[in-house]
This record gives structure tokens, C-alpha cells and sequence, in this order.
């Protein structure tokens, strides 16, 4: 976010063009992520926190970077910070929705699981895969470090309602070399904190924090009254002093912080493949600070738990739809063609191709459970598969497509065998969806919370205000 705030304001103010381009030249660059394909009046950018243990081009941190992060040696991908930026066409405003990290969601192969889950578990399961099918170490990590991507890209898409155009990814050590190279950040707040396990230590007021303070402020979530909802305040605060600071043009016309702005985001900032991202710098000319916002998606339920006693953050998704697509002040042109089916008209047949003894008739009760009509529950006798799927005459079957939608986003695959009238449903041992033992383990209870009420979205945080909010 820092990285992208950077470049931004850089091409906005038609300074050092020359930096701009070589800046962007030094971004590491991913492709096959499956984005874009649909018009909605703006661009959507998802931007990705990674707390990892390399830098944008896998090389390992040092120890001293480590230590300095509170990193240990654990192999894992946490993604703590999510944001969807919506950018209108016009290009003169812009707006950043902070997606809880433990929101409640739908995730393609895990069923319902925390939205930060999404990369780290799907990259971890598809590595395990690659180096048991005799893949080398640094196959493993690229490949599956792509399909977790993809995971947490169509995780974000089916709970936004969005899809995404674009996605940016910055690691912790970006977030402090950057934080460093325009000087440090100035932040407000309302009482002083002493949390040790995010090591942040402050007296009340304003005060201007360095990289490594920084961290610590932004990661805190405990002896917060709303938990993770007050430190994504926190967060937000953060990038909207930044972006004032760096529209000051001390900044801008420092060679030396230009500088070291280009050397961090070179290290720790990744993009994909498809961005002319100078072309759309130019689109932003008439961006002003004012015109940056800051907001969070509406909540349902901060303490809810599932029947595991596993405590999560509870989401609507057609509640968050509904407000992600007013933020651009229209609604999507076309509803969904899987939403207007009527369950009741599809017949569905459930076919068992794993292990698990009974996963179809299972499987087939919760699709009934939903409205669908019974089909054929069995085994599956077309060969070997990998993954669950749905098998349709059409890939773009709208009936496949709400059958899909139903077992928590399985891949809808034409099958040269299938006719028009008919959808199936294929289980392999991966199927984690309705049915599945996995689903019950996680499956919110009815109740949820005994005094959950749902919480209205805060009021936007603007980057044009003079000086930082002050926040718990």
C-alpha cells in the first residue's frame, strides 16, 4: 500500500517521470492470476500485505530483518492485510475497503474459512502436492505461491461481488523501508499503549514513528475495544497521513529519498504482469489527497464463533456487495445469471470419486437442503481425478454455475459426455464444501453471538485532512 501510495503520488505530480519509469522497471512482475474481464465502471486493485520470510524476488531475509519484523523461521504465508482499491474511470477519486482478516467467507478447496486462509493454506496444500509429484523446491514455492494468489483473488471477487483488475503485493519489510525513506509517519493517539505482543509502546498525542514503530502500530490488536476492526483504523490512519506526507514536495524533490523509495519497492513490492501501470498513473492526474478514502466493509458480527469454538469475524456477503458497489456510485450493470436460477428446477447428480465413505449422499442432502432436486448419488467410474468439480454441457452452464456457487466455488468443467439437462457434481478428496466433514468442523452456529448486532460501517478517513486522527 505504502509502495503503491509512492509511485502514485510520484507520476501525480508529473515529477521525476525518469524515477517513476525506472522505479516501476524494478517491480517484480507475476502473471496468470486470472484477473480483469469485466466492465463496472472502475478499476479494482487488490492490494495484498504478506508477512514473509523473503523479499519480492525469494531471497531470504536477513537475520537482522527478521528480528527487526519479529519474523521467525516457521514456513507460512500470512496475508494480514487486505484491501480492494476502487479506482472509478474517471480517475479523479479513489477508494480503499479494508477487508477484515478472520471475515467468515467462502474459499475455493477449503469451504468456509477465515479470508486470510486463502493464500497461505492453499499455497501450503499445493506445495506439499508439487513435491510429492517430484516437483523441485523452487518449482514448488513458484507454482504454489501463484495458486495461492489466485485463491485469495477469487476469494476477495465472490465475497466483494468484484472482480479484480489488478493486484499489488508488499511485505512487511516494505512496509518499514518505506515507512524510513520519507522520514517516518506522524500519528495521533488517544491514550497511550503498552502491548508487548505486537511491541507497541507509545505515550498519548502526536508523535512521528520510524519503520519498526510503525509496524508495531499497525499490527496491534489486542486492548483494542474492537479488535482487528480498530486496528484496521489504525492502518487506514496510517495511509492517509502517508499520502498527505507524500504529496509534501520536500519529498519529491529529494533525490535521496527518491531513492531510497525506488530500492524498497524494487525489494519488496510484486505486480502483475498486466498493468501498464504508467498509462494508469496518467489517468490519476487530477487525484488529490481529498480524494483518497479510507473504508471497511460492514461487519455482521465481530465475536462469532464456529461449532469448533474457532472465533471469527461474520460477514453478509450480499450486505458488502451492495455497499463495495455504491462506493462508485453505481450497482453492477448485470446481476449474476447463477443468482436468478431457481434451485428447484435443477436436478443434480452427486458422484463420489474419493475416499470418504458416504460423502456423496451427504453431499447430495445439503444440495437438497438448498433447494436442488435430487439426482443420482454413487460413485464415480470415469477415471481418476485430482479435484472436485461440477460437469456441465457448457462451462458457462448458469445452472452449473449456481450448483458451483452452492458448494463453495468448485470449478465448473464441459464434459463432452453430459447432456444439456444435466449437472453433476464430482468428488475428489480435496472437496472440503457442504457435506464434508471439513464444512461441519467450521460451519457457524445459528446463533452465533447472544448480543450480535450488526455494525455499521465507520466514517471514511480522507489523506486531504490536515495533521493525523487520533485512534485508540
Amino acid at each position: 500500500m505504502v509502495a503503491i501510495s509512492a509511485v502514485l503520488v510520484l507520476a501525480l505530480t508529473g515529477f521525476a517521470w525518469r524515477s517513476v519509469d525506472n522505479l516501476i522497471a524494478n517491480i517484480d512482475r507475476i502473471g496468470g492470476l486470472g484477473l480483469g474481464g469485466e466492465r463496472d465502471g472502475a478499476v479494482d486493485i487488490l492490494l495484498v500485505g504478506v508477512d514473509s520470510r523473503t523479499d519480492a524476488h525469494g531471497n531470504p531475509l536477513t537475520t537482522a530483518e527478521r528480528a527487526m519484523l519479529h519474523a521467525g523461521d516457521e514456513v507460512g504465508t500470512n496475508t494480514d492485510t487486505i484491501v480492494l482499491i476502487r479506482v472509478p474511470n474517471d480517475g479523479r477519486s479513489a477508494t480503499a475497503i479494508s477487508i477484515p482478516r478472520d471475515s467468515y467467507v467462502d474459499v475455493g478447496g477449503q469451504g468456509k474459512a477465515k479470508i486470510n486462509s486463502a493464500y497461505g493454506s492453499t499455497k501450503e496444500t499445493e506445495r506439499a502436492e508439487l513435491l510429492a509429484d517430484g516437483k523441485s523446491e523452487a518449482e514448488a514455492e513458484r507454482e504454489s505461491t501463484k495458486a495461492g494468489r489466485q485463491a485469495l483473488i477469487k476469494s476477495v471477487a465472490k465475497l466483494t461481488g468484484i472482480t479484480v483488475d489488478h493486484y499489488a503485493e508488499v511485505s512487511l519489510l516494505g512496509f518499514v523501508l518505506l515507512t524510513d525513506s520519507v522520514g517516518g509517519v506522524e500519528v495521533c493517539l488517544n491514550q497511550a499503549v503498552d502491548e508487548p505482543m505486537s511491541g507497541a509502546d507509545f505515550p498519548a498525542g502526536r508523535q512521528r514513528l520510524d519503520g519498526q514503530e510503525a509496524l508495531s502500530f499497525v499490527r496491534q490488536r489486542h486492548d483494542l475495544e474492537r479488535g482487528d476492526i480498530d486496528r484496521i483504523v489504525r492502518q487506514q490512519v496510517f495511509m492517509a497521513q502517508l499520502v498527505g506526507q507524500l504529496l509534501n514536495a520536500k519529498t519529491l524533490a529529494n533525490p535521496g529519498k527518491l531513492s531510497q523509495i525506488s530500492e524498497a519497492v524494487g525489494r519488496t513490492v510484486v505486480l502483475d504482469d498486466d498493468w501498464d501501470v504508467l498509462a494508469f498513473l496518467q489517468q490519476l492526474k487530477d487525484l488529490s489527497g481529498g480524494k483518497v478514502e479510507f473504508e471497511t466493509i460492514p461487519v455482521s458480527d465481530l465475536n462469532s464463533m464456529t461449532s469448533a469454538g474457532e472465533s471469527v469475524v461474520k460477514v453478509d456477503p450480499k450486505t458488502v456487495q451492495s455497499f463495495v458497489a455504491g462506493l462508485v456510485g453505481e450497482e453492477k450493470k448485470e446481476e449474476d445469471p447463477a443468482a436468478k436460477i431457481d434451485h428447484s428446477t435443477v436436478t443434480v447428480n452427486v458422484l463420489n470419486a474419493g475416499g470418504a465413505t458416504g460423502l456423496a449422499g451427504k453431499v447430495s442432502t445439503a444440495l437438497t437442503g438448498k433447494g436442488f432436486r435430487e439426482g443420482t448419488v454413487g460413485n464415480y467410474t470415469g477415471g481418476s481425478v485430482s479435484s472436485s468439480r461440477v460437469l456441465a454441457a457448457d462451462a458457462d452452464d448458469p445452472k452449473a454455475a449456481a450448483v458451483a456457487e452452492a458448494l463453495g466455488g468448485l470449478t465448473v468443467v464441459a464434459g463432452e459426455t453430459v447432456s444439456a439437462d444435466t449437472v453433476s457434481v464430482v468428488l475428489a478428496s480435496d472437496y472440503s464444501g457442504p457435506g464434508s466433514a471439513a464444512a461441519g468442523m467450521f460451519d457457524l452456529d445459528a446463533t452465533s453471538s447472544a448480543t450480535a448486532t450488526p455494525i455499521p460501517p465507520a466514517p471514511p478517513i480522507d489523506a486531504g485532512q490536515n495533521g493525523p486522527k487520533c485512534v485508540n
